[in-house]
């Protein structure tokens, strides 16, 4: 956890975001602080994209404000590690494992710059912390899925952000890439990263994560995953009965 002299890693301060008219997230507050391994939870459109993004301020907020390591997130966007959920990167694009990584320092090299030797060395230290080193030189169009999942995640640690956001990251994926990522994001965690992820793998969430927010458009609850024992939280957070499967599953985690 943060100091009380240390400003957290991230923070989420009283955070509002309308889309389309609508309203998506209201008065979220919430902290990340270096060593966290942050699970963020909720239904389908509960505004946990939203509030990825509103992290590396990509969309315009009706009110509050995200701070990264004590600076606006708009002025700190190069301390941000982003994992996309999947679909969303041109996976037919004819540029290769390495490149790709490559492509993640884009902000901190510009369009003009050629990248140097500590660039170089920063995608291979990537590449090797996700298992990716012999691919480097194969066409990303030709990766399986937990392949390209891995790519993403090196193209966000290519950068060694402070702070790491993820989106879905193990949708899709068979068990051993599921574990390996797990683990992965709960080395950088330790090593001193803040890592939030947004997920609906809730077994994998409530083993691997420090703590959860539970969201659904604005905060339900925030704690430990051994905090989060009650039924009403979940209950509220995803709209379900008591009699709902999922809660006798979070009896057995």
């Amino acid at each position: 956890m943060a100091s009380v002299d240390e400003a957290p890693a991230l923070e989420v301060d009283s955070l509002s975001v309308d889309l389309g008219g609508r309203p998506v997230l209201s008065d979220v507050s919430c902290t990340v602080d270096t060593g966290e391994f942050v699970g963020l939870i909720g239904p389908n459109g509960a505004g946990k994209t939203t509030l990825l993004r509103a992290g590396l301020a990509l969309i315009r907020t009706r009110s509050g404000t995200v701070m990264i390591g004590g600076r606006p997130a708009r002025s700190a966007r190069r301390s941000i590690g982003y994992v996309p959920q999947r679909h969303e990167f041109a996976w037919d694009f004819p540029i290769s494992v390495e490149q790709t990584v490559l492509s993640g320092l884009t902000g901190q090299l510009g369009f003009w710059r050629r990248p140097g030797i500590s660039d170089w060395r920063s995608v291979a230290d990537a590449l090797e912390r996700v298992h990716l080193s012999d691919l480097r030189g194969r066409p990303v169009g030709e990766l399986s899925g937990g392949q390209r999942q891995r790519v993403l995640v090196a193209r966000a640690l290519a950068l060694s952000p402070l702070v790491l956001l993820l989106d879905e990251p193990y949708a899709g994926l068979d068990m051993p890439t599921q574990e390996l990522l797990a683990t992965l994001f709960s080395d950088l965690a330790q090593e001193g990263r803040a890592v939030l992820m947004a997920t609906h793998d809730l077994l994998g969430a409530l083993q691997g994560c420090s703590r959860l927010l539970l969201l659904n458009g604005s905060l339900v609850a925030d704690g430990s995953p051994s905090e989060l024992r009650d039924p009403a939280l979940w209950m509220a957070t995803f709209g379900i009965s008591e009699r709902s499967p999922l809660l006798r599953a979070l009896e057995v985690v």
